[in-house]
């Protein structure tokens, strides 16, 4: 029997991103619910959209801050990056 998988809400936003290299705003995208993230091993992903250059510095670093639309500030770990993309992938957690 074939299991079909939830499909989790996307929350689209405009925030900023903290990490080594940069801090400034960016746009991002996250699959399921921030509201819905405890402290604890619970992640959830998503990705970030700007310049090409700040894509890949935000992958270079490895990890930071993002501070959402509605002012939560959450823990994001960098999952993968394209070479020339704007577009940065990463876990959050609370």
């Amino acid at each position: 029997m074939t299991r079909i998988r939830k499909q989790l809400p996307a929350f689209p936003g405009a925030g900023e991103l903290r990490c080594r290299g940069f801090k400034g705003q960016v746009d991002y995208e996250i699959l399921g619910d921030p509201g819905s993230l405890r402290p604890g091993p619970a992640r959830l992903r998503g990705s970030l959209s700007s310049t090409p250059e700040i894509a890949e510095q935000a992958f270079r670093d490895g990890d930071g801050e993002l501070t959402l639309q509605s002012g939560e500030t959450y823990r994001i770990t960098m999952l993968g990056h394209s070479t020339g993309s704007s577009v940065a992938y990463f876990e959050m957690r609370a």
